[in-house]
């Protein structure tokens, strides 16, 4: 299992102060315990310990070695180590190196801790020494480091590999999707010009559902009983908004009240939905292979999922070309469909689905456009991740036809904002206006009496 090959202990490497020998129990030693060395010493020292273990040992059954089995080899392979360079470490800095060894042989190194960490949503590594999180509000940057753009590119080599796909110089960007259901994006050189970039963005609420919703203040009751009537009702449905505002989230609360009885398909770039329904097909887009050819495109998955007698349509998101097809569907008896798009409001996301259609390679002039919009697409839920760092639904609209060569829209929930309290926390509710929408069924209706334009 191992060679005999030395490797030489680097010389920036002084022994600390106080030391004890490898083996000891700590509690022996517990008033001698020095400082944890310094971060520079620590990762030199990792460094060569982690060369000297991959050339020690076999990398052909590292998976198949029990956790404390492995646990036990590398402790002893770093004790021969350091032995062999008459280096010793304290019982404070010997278990965690150890650990941390561990994970680099098996797991992804530095992101570990990162990953196990359930408080974080979002894990952005800007280079090699710059690493942030996302725990909900401000970004903040974390200690963890690699070692060098080496260990970093090994790293990400490790993460795109577990969802199936490959990052190499042919083929610099991948976006991909991990086995919990994590988003990676990762760009190396010679695309990413200061070296290698990581985003690992994990599906905060895989099951939350629409009284979880009302529940933590994204949207009001009365809103959630509103959208949950459209969705019985099979409205066509665009839930609009920044990144990270929240827009899979409510996608994934919304499926959650369709009737188990219809059957869905699903289509995303990476998938996120968490859908529990039986009769469910789940289609994943594919990018091109480094040759350029073998792209799965969503427009090419909306023509087949359209051919499987769907009751419902779900498209994570609409970006491109995909429009088209998509607003087709809804206009030739698929109802029900609901989707996402990126945009700061939600007129914004009417124009912008206005402007893909055109975009789209057809030569459909802007009035059929803006009328294929308009007939398609009654209700907009809008979402805003505001100042607090929480997210809200802030309007939900509705789309009554074309009036003056312009789509006509009507707000039928907007979010009023009452100030800050002493914590910082952005008060207010979603409040309906009084406009009765043109999409309610029967015994529907939204009692404030307030009327508003989208402005």
């Amino acid at each position: 299992m191992f060679s005999d090959r030395t490797l030489q202990m680097p010389q920036a490497i002084a022994p600390t102060a106080q030391i004890i020998e490898l083996g000891f129990e700590p509690r022996r030693v517990a008033a001698q315990v020095p400082a944890v060395m310094a971060v520079s010493e620590r990762l030199a020292l990792k460094s060569w310990l982690h060369d000297y273990l991959l050339d020690r040992l076999n990398h052909a059954i590292l998976d198949k070695i029990e956790p404390a089995e492995l646990l036990r080899e590398v402790s002893d392979l770093v004790r021969q180590a350091l032995r062999s360079e008459a280096r010793d470490l304290t019982a404070r800095d010997f278990g965690p190196l150890v650990e941390e060894l561990r994970q680099e042989l098996l797991g992804l190194g530095p992101l570990e801790p990162l990953l196990s960490d359930s408080s974080i949503r979002d894990i952005l590594v800007n280079g090699h020494d710059k690493v942030y999180v996302d725990r909900g509000a401000a970004l903040e940057r974390v200690t963890c480091r690699f070692r060098d753009e080496r260990h970093l590119l090994r790293v990400i080599e490790k993460v795109v590999a577990r969802a199936g796909r490959r990052i190499d110089e042919n083929q610099p960007c991948v976006e991909a999707t991990l086995p919990g259901g994590a988003r990676v994006n990762a760009v190396i050189r010679p695309c990413a010009i200061d070296g290698p970039t990581l985003a690992i963005r994990r599906y905060w609420s895989p099951l939350r559902t629409m009284d979880d919703l009302v529940s933590n203040g994204t949207l009001s009751a009365s809103a959630a009983q509103f959208l949950a009537a459209m969705v019985r009702a099979r409205r066509n449905i665009v839930v609009s908004g920044a990144t990270r505002s929240g827009k899979t989230t409510l996608l994934n609360a919304l499926c959650d009240l369709v009737d188990p009885a219809e059957r869905i398909v699903s289509i995303e770039d990476a998938a996120e939905l968490n859908l529990r329904h039986d009769n469910l097909l789940r289609f994943e887009t594919r990018p091109a292979r480094a040759d350029g050819t073998g792209a799965v495109l969503r427009r090419d998955l909306l023509r087949h999922a359209l051919r499987m007698r769907p009751d419902r349509v779900i498209l994570g998101r609409t970006d491109g070309s995909e429009a088209l097809r998509l607003l087709h569907a809804m206009n030739s008896g698929s109802n029900g469909v609901m989707t996402t798009v990126d945009a700061e409001g939600a007129r914004d996301a009417i124009n912008r689905l206005e402007r893909m259609v055109q975009e789209g390679g057809t030569l459909l002039p802007q009035p059929a456009a803006r009328a294929a919009v308009a007939d398609a697409l009654p209700i907009v839920v809008h979402l805003e991740r505001i100042a607090d760092g929480s997210r809200r639904v802030t309007a939900i609209c509705e789309v009554t036809g074309v009036k003056d060569e312009t789509l006509d829209v009507q707000r039928l929930f907007v979010f009023r904002r009452n100030g800050r309290d002493a914590s910082g926390t952005v008060s207010g509710m979603l409040e309906a206006t009084g406009v009765r929408p043109n999409a309610a069924g029967p015994g529907l209706a939204v009692v404030t009496p307030q009327t508003d334009d989208l402005s």
